[in-house]
């Protein structure tokens, strides 16, 4: 099936999904940041400025740590998405996590710049502004992306590399979930921009998971609340538009840091046959396979993955 009829076809599913769901029922317009940070930025979070953002970010875990631990979300996710990991690991590491440009709290690029490698120019700038001269890395589907394009491009700054359920090749979705169908989808984008079902978010959400039992009321609300944050639904049409899946696949074989891929079985949007193409790419790495979990197996089994990390990072 061609990647055309998938759009168009998704297109109609979207179209279908919003009429159901009655659009006038699902009237929500961007909402400002500082209505946002009562419940999604107590401490320890911090708001530092990054590129022109006022980027939110948390910082915990000893200071003296030499290798700082840094966390990169995926798309439509928030450094929430790693709360789990940072509680197994705060003890002993330093963990810096943070919301990626045009997600979360950090809202839009202001140059409305969501290439893949205005991400790594960010994620450097932040490790500058927090002294952090080297890192472990790790990252989830887009910023697993942005982790090991990191490593490639700064191999310096990037001691080791930790890739959960990473984009970086063409890949052939099983399933992908409806808010990502139609964020790619021009025509519906202004529809978009003020109305958001619940159900929608929801539903994308319950698609990531392995078991969807596990999607909570709550971790809808984080989900949907934060997409509703000003500027980013426009941010995250230009983001797929401008960091195409597989742009930089070539480089992949480049990656020199010693590599841990994490999988989540049961990954209907990165199929776990990307985990092998990883391996086989990147010299000396090593894949740990979760069968019942899906694409974001952190957030969905965060004991027994983070586990798997803390035996990675042994001496």
């Amino acid at each position: 099936m061609s990647r055309w009829v998938k759009i168009v076809g998704g297109a109609v599913l979207a179209l279908g999904v919003l009429a159901g769901a009655g659009v006038a029922m699902s009237w929500a317009p961007d909402r400002p940041v500082d209505t946002l940070t009562a419940r999604w930025a107590p401490a320890p979070s911090q708001f530092v400025q990054v590129m022109g953002m006022n980027a939110h970010l948390r910082d915990e875990g000893p200071r003296d740590d030499p290798q700082p631990i840094v966390l990169l979300h995926g798309t439509s996710a928030s450094l929430h998405t790693w709360d789990g990991w940072t509680e197994a690991l705060k003890g002993q590491r330093r963990v810096i996590r943070m919301d990626l440009p045009g997600f979360g709290l950090t809202g839009p690029m202001p140059d409305g710049d969501y290439r893949l490698t205005r991400y790594v120019e960010f994620v450097v700038a932040l490790m500058d502004q927090l002294g952090v001269q080297q890192a472990v890395v790790a990252g989830n589907s887009f910023g697993g992306n942005l982790a090991w394009k990191l490593a490639v491009d700064h191999p310096a700054r990037v001691s080791k590399l930790v890739l959960v359920d990473a984009a970086g090749y063409p890949y052939d979705a099983q399933s992908v979930p409806i808010g990502f169908k139609i964020a790619q989808i021009p025509a519906l984008r202004p529809l978009m921009q003020n109305t958001l079902p619940r159900s929608m978010i929801e539903s994308s959400v319950r698609n990531v998971y392995g078991d969807p039992s596990k999607v909570t009321p709550e971790l809808v609300d984080r989900y949907y609340e934060l997409t509703l944050r000003a500027g980013n639904r426009a941010a995250l049409g230009e983001r797929f538009r401008q960091s195409p899946g597989g742009e930089f696949a070539a480089q992949i074989p480049q990656i020199k840091q010693p590599t841990l891929i994490i999988w989540g079985g049961q990954d209907r949007l990165i199929p776990p046959n990307n985990a092998d193409q990883f391996q086989r790419d990147i010299a000396g790495s090593r894949v740990a396979l979760f069968d019942g979990l899906g694409h974001v197996p952190h957030e969905e089994d965060p004991a027994a993955t983070v586990a798997a990390v803390q035996a990675f990072l042994a001496p």
